[in-house]
């Protein structure tokens, strides 16, 4: 027995260096690259398993090539079918050029700080007088903000074309179909809509730029606005003193019939001088025919009636004012006012004429005030520049309906595979395996809890087997 153990021992040991010097060797790795240590009959087995596998799985499908091309036909036509269903997207762009930095940085700022809120709003003001922003930025936060999106979505009625019952729903879906973005080198501004309808796409990209510019406008809170806002209120004032003004100098005139009160008193004392001297001169032409005629006489009757006609009217030209009241004076129902009312009249006239004067000069001042503020606004206002003008899109950019058919092809043709394998491996498995016998107890549940099954004819015996689709050669 010793012997047999030094023999067995050293047959060990000169394997064993054997070994050594193979894998010290470069020449220890065998064909292949196999161990050269390693049985011959184990290295030449595991390649051959392994190929014999991959023929086996490409003969299983192969044999179920008939199943896995109705799988993959009615993905196929399936897939097409749905691509066919989503409805095609059409997208329009604008692009715009940022306004200049000379013209409403500081408006365009306090339009954004009011959209976006206060603390944000400060921190967009500061990073903008630190050069850290550009109008660009700004213009986009007031694209992207509720004021302009709730505008759209009422000029369009959004909420019905998106089907959408609250307005924040509306808001999301818009802001999915709207992309705006920026050149960072250029500064330029694209917006993207999309939309079903290329004309309603269209017509909404157009209707971002105005509703840009109007919402800018309305917030913009430089200096320029604020002089406009006071000049306008102040004007619709002014406007209105000046009506009541006119209105009530009309009315004293008329009741007065004061046309021009300097003018009036000249021809007033120069109709008084005329009669005056008519008058004298018809008393002379009475006396003397007094002289000759006696007071019963026509010729002498008709110098007295003409002598009275004159004094009449000289009291008429001349007036019987007393000085008591304006009221009393002015009852007389005259077509002119006398001498004695001039003065009186002028006062009230002098006063209503400079009233309406002073209102109209103010009018007139305001009203050139309240043009040049609207135009020092306009140069501050920023306005952006339309450099395309959004267009009506003649190709759809969505969905990709050869793609889609395509990979509903391909993913139907991988599930057909996957079924093939898990049924033959489900059919390899131990009837008695626990795994299995679970599962066919659950199936056997399912089903009774589905009679309709049975009825339409796929139900099983309780004790048969799930399995794949039949060999065919």
């Amino acid at each position: 027995m010793k012997a047999t153990m030094l023999m067995n021992g050293s047959d060990t040991k000169s394997s064993a260096g054997l070994s050594d010097l193979e894998v010290s060797t470069p020449g220890g790795l065998e064909n292949g690259g196999r161990m050269a240590g390693e049985p011959p009959a184990q290295r030449d087995c595991r390649p051959r398993e392994g190929r014999e596998q991959t023929v086996a799985r490409f003969r299983l499908l192969w044999e179920s090539r008939r199943f896995l091309g109705r799988v993959t036909g009615a993905g196929l036509l399936f897939s097409a079918l749905i691509a066919l269903l989503i409805p095609s997207g059409y997208q329009s762009v604008a692009r715009l050029m940022p306004p200049d930095n000379q013209s409403g940085s500081g408006g365009l700022a306090m339009a954004a700080a009011a959209l976006t809120g206060g603390a944000a709003g400060l921190g967009g003001i500061a990073s903008d007088l630190l050069g850290l922003n550009s109008s660009s930025d700004l213009l986009e936060g007031v694209l992207n903000s509720r004021t302009v999106e709730d505008q759209l979505i009422q000029r369009f009625d959004l909420r019905k074309v998106y089907g959408a019952r609250r307005m924040e729903d509306a808001r999301k879906v818009l802001a999915s179909l709207t992309n705006i973005s920026i050149d960072r080198r250029s500064q330029i501004i694209a917006i993207t809509v999309t939309d079903n309808s290329p004309q309603r796409a269209a017509a909404m990209a157009q209707a971002y730029v105005e509703e840009l510019n109007h919402t800018v406008a309305e917030v913009s809170t430089s200096a320029a606005r604020r002089e406009r806002v006071f000049l306008e209120g102040r004007l619709q004032v002014a406007n209105q003193d000046l009506e009541a003004a006119e209105k009530e100098f009309g009315q004293f005139a008329s009741k007065n019939t004061a046309i021009d009160i300097k003018e009036q008193g000249k021809a007033m004392v120069d109709a008084a001088a005329i009669l005056q001297g008519q008058l004298i001169a018809a008393r002379s032409e009475l006396e003397g025919l007094r002289q000759f005629f006696a007071d019963g006489n026509v010729r002498v009757r008709s110098a007295q009636a003409r002598v009275a006609e004159l004094e009449i009217e000289l009291k008429k030209v001349g007036g019987e004012y007393d000085g008591t009241s304006l009221e009393k004076a002015t009852q007389d129902d005259s077509l002119y006012p006398s001498i004695r009312k001039l003065p009186l009249l002028g006062i009230t006239y002098a006063d209503l004429y400079r009233k309406t004067r002073i209102q109209e000069a103010v009018f007139e001042t305001l009203t050139r005030e309240y043009e040049l503020a609207r135009v020092e606004e306009a140069k501050e206002i920023p306005s952006v520049k339309v450099l395309d003008s959004p267009n009506v899109p003649d190709r759809k950019m969505f969905p990709p309906r050869t793609l889609i058919t395509l990979l509903g092809a391909a993913l139907s043709f991988a599930c057909g595979v996957a079924w093939v394998f898990g049924c033959t491996k489900w059919e390899q498995t131990d009837p008695a395996n626990p795994g299995k016998v679970l599962a066919q107890e659950v199936l056997v549940t399912v089903k009774a809890m589905m009679p309709w099954a049975s009825r339409n004819g796929f139900s099983k015996s309780p004790g048969s087997e799930v399995r794949g689709p039949k060999s065919e050669s």
